[in-house]
């Protein structure tokens, strides 16, 4: 394979990846909500956070762009109060209000009202955001797990492509993709879930946190294509099914069915 060749593949792989990474994040239940509304002759923005770090309130602002608008926060702790907790918003232009912080996997389920003298809407206008509290992750070790995720990914659709070409080096981008993802996802990725919700592993068997299960999922797809390198009369089939698996499954969104605090199993639902 010529250079030009081997450059064109990693930049195809490297668009691929990139592509596959922020789609996930995007389709998330973690990410942002992000809308606007029209409401007293304005245009109000607003972004509604979905997670949020255990060691402090999260504090909301809308800016309704002028006076005469008033706001109140509406919140419950997810699935185990019936009755919603009404805060004030305080402030002018720029309304405040603040969420209690959680135990790490604690959620909050709440929106916003906000009126005037004739009227009054939620935000959002048809739905409530759910916030998910974790504890802090140090960056030694959040930087190399996105890295080496990255790469691990990165790597498994070059290996993908290496099927298509003729004595492709199947061998080598199959190892590297196991080998990081191994260290990525079974070593940094437990530490990650241990500081952010106190459990190392909530996936099978012990669970069912989608982003455990995707990572097992995907690391099989990858040791069956090694072991068919030498016992298949066409590797290169596996290699790329393990490539497709991968991306397939790393299509799910980030953090779904992720780790959530059993308000029912502390003392007072505290």
């Amino acid at each position: 394979m010529t250079k030009s060749k081997k450059l064109l593949f990693w930049i195809i792989a490297f668009l691929i990846t990139a592509s596959s990474a922020v789609y996930q994040r995007m389709t998330g239940p973690t990410y942002p909500y992000k809308n606007k509304i029209e409401f007293a002759g304005r245009t109000i923005e607003y972004k509604l956070l979905r997670s949020h770090s255990s060691s402090s309130d999260y504090r909301i602002s809308i800016d309704t762009k002028g006076g005469g608008i008033t706001g109140a926060l509406f919140w419950r702790r997810y699935k185990f109060d019936k009755e919603y907790n009404k805060v004030e918003m305080t402030g002018d232009s720029i309304l405040t209000a603040s969420l209690p912080k959680q135990p790490p996997a604690g959620k909050l389920e709440y929106y916003i009202a906000l009126h005037n003298k004739e009227e009054s809407v939620y935000l959002p206008p048809d739905r409530t955001v759910v916030i998910r509290f974790k504890g802090d992750v140090p960056s030694g070790i959040l930087i190399p797990h996105i890295l080496i995720m990255f790469s691990a990914m990165l790597f498994g659709v070059r290996a993908g492509m290496e099927g298509f070409t003729k004595n492709g080096n199947l061998k080598y981008y199959t190892l590297m993709t196991i080998i990081l993802l191994f260290a990525g996802g079974f070593i940094l990725g437990p530490l990650m879930q241990y500081y952010a919700f106190g459990e190392f592993w909530t996936g099978f068997p012990f669970g069912y946190d989608l982003t455990d299960n995707k990572t097992l999922v995907a690391m099989l797809g990858w040791i069956m294509a090694l072991l068919k390198l030498k016992k298949s009369p066409k590797p290169e089939r596996w290699v790329i099914g393990a490539a497709l698996l991968m991306l397939a499954v790393y299509l799910i969104p980030h953090s779904a069915l992720g780790s959530e605090l059993d308000y029912s199993k502390l003392n007072d639902g505290y």
